[in-house]
Formats: C-alpha cells, sequence, structure tokens
C-alpha cells in the first residue's frame, strides 16, 4: 500500500483519484504519522461482501449516514434499511437530548388543546 507524504499529496493530488481507480489504497501521512486512509471503492474494490461490512460498520460507528452507507455497499437505499433490520442495527437513531426534545414538543402539544 503506497504511502503519500502531504507535500506530495499537494504536488499530486489527483493520484488519489488515479490509484483508487486502478484499486489501490492509500496512506496519507503529515510529519511521518498517518493522517488518512483511501479506500477504492469502485469496481476494483474488492468483493461485494467486503464493501457490505465495511459500510455496515462505518454506518453503525456514525461515521456514514444512511445514503452513504448504501452507497458504499452498493445497494439501494431501502435494500440498506433492511440489511441493518436483518443485523438488529437501528435505523433511526436519537440521542437522549433528542428524545427530551422531542418529548417536550410532543407535550407542548398536548397541553394546547
Amino acid at each position: 500500500m503506497p504511502t503519500l507524504t502531504s507535500e506530495e499529496l499537494d504536488r499530486q493530488p489527483e493520484r488519489l483519484l488515479d490509484d483508487a481507480r486502478r484499486g489501490m489504497s492509500d496512506i496519507g501521512t503529515e510529519a511521518g504519522e498517518p493522517v488518512m486512509l483511501t479506500l477504492p471503492l469502485g469496481k476494483h474494490s474488492g468483493s461485494s461482501t467486503e464493501r457490505l461490512e465495511l459500510a455496515v460498520t462505518l454506518y453503525e460507528r456514525d461515521v456514514l449516514s444512511l445514503g452513504l452507507a448504501a452507497k458504499v455497499a452498493g445497494l439501494s437505499y431501502s435494500q440498506m434499511i433492511d440489511e441493518l433490520g436483518r443485523r438488529q442495527i437501528p435505523v433511526v437513531r436519537y440521542s437522549v437530548e433528542d428524545l427530551d426534545r422531542e418529548l417536550d414538543f410532543v407535550r407542548t402539544l398536548a397541553g394546547s388543546r
């Protein structure tokens, strides 16, 4: 897997896309430390199972939205929802704060009758 310094990326930013088109991953470094990893997602990116597992993991960790996870997995939006359901991964995720706000709003509606 090629390693590119930040200086190399500044001079050749197109290299990331070129490598991805060839199915190659890259690690970008700054001051000798890795700061990014690129993964190809096109036709040369590995099996559909690998892409699905990556998409599910990144969605579950809240790195990707549902729509982007579906694209990474090569699935439609509804197929991704079904897949997450099979794995018992919630599609609608509310934080405690969001839920409290929603409940407060509902209470104001109920009180306005």
